[in-house]
C-alpha cells in the first residue's frame, strides 16, 4: 500500500544560495525620495532607483526605476557597481513590494560590495515601506509612478 503522507522537503528560498548581507543598509523614507523627484533630481543621473520585483510588478513602478529582479542581483553586483561607479552616482535606492525582504537584502549586499572595495562615495539605501507604501501614500506619490493601476493597490 502506498504511503499517502509522504512529503517532499521544502525547497530553499532563492536567496539561500548566497551569503546573508553583513551590512544593514539605511532606509530612505518615501518623503525623502519624493523630495528628490520633485526637486528635479533625475533617476539614472543623480541616483539609481531599482525595483527588485520579478512577477509582482503589476500596478506600476516608481518613475525612473530599473527593473532588476532580486533573484539575479547577487551575481551581477560587479557589473552593477561598475555602471554606478562610472556614472558617478552617489545613491542607489532598492525596493520591492514592502522592502522587508528583497529590498533590505539587496541594499545590504550592495553595501557589503561597496565596503569590500573601500568605496564610500556611493550609498546603498532601501526604500522604507517599498512600493506598497509608496502607492498607499496618496496621489502626491502615485503621480510619480509609471503604469499606475489603482485597482491593483485596492486589493
Amino acid at each position: 500500500m502506498a504511503d499517502l503522507n509522504t512529503s517532499t522537503p521544502a525547497e530553499a528560498p532563492w536567496y539561500a544560495a548566497y551569503p546573508p548581507p553583513r551590512t544593514t543598509a539605511a532606509s530612505l523614507s518615501r518623503e525623502k525620495l519624493l523630495q528628490w523627484l520633485q526637486s528635479k533630481k533625475q533617476p539614472g543621473r543623480d541616483f539609481i532607483l531599482v525595483d527588485l520585483r520579478r512577477t509582482d510588478f503589476e500596478g506600476g513602478t516608481i518613475q525612473g526605476s530599473l527593473n532588476l529582479p532580486a533573484q539575479s542581483l547577487y551575481v551581477i553586483l560587479p557589473t552593477f557597481y561598475a555602471l554606478a561607479s562610472k556614472a558617478q552616482v552617489k545613491d542607489v535606492v532598492w525596493y520591492c513590494g514592502s522592502s522587508q525582504g528583497r529590498g533590505t537584502r539587496a541594499a545590504g549586499w550592495f553595501a557589503d560590495y561597496l565596503e569590500d572595495r573601500g568605496d564610500f562615495s556611493i550609498r546603498s539605501w532601501f526604500l522604507d515601506g517599498g512600493v506598497k507604501g509608496w502607492a498607499a501614500a496618496g496621489e502626491e506619490y502615485t503621480e510619480h509612478m509609471d503604469g499606475y493601476d489603482a485597482s491593483v493597490w485596492a486589493k
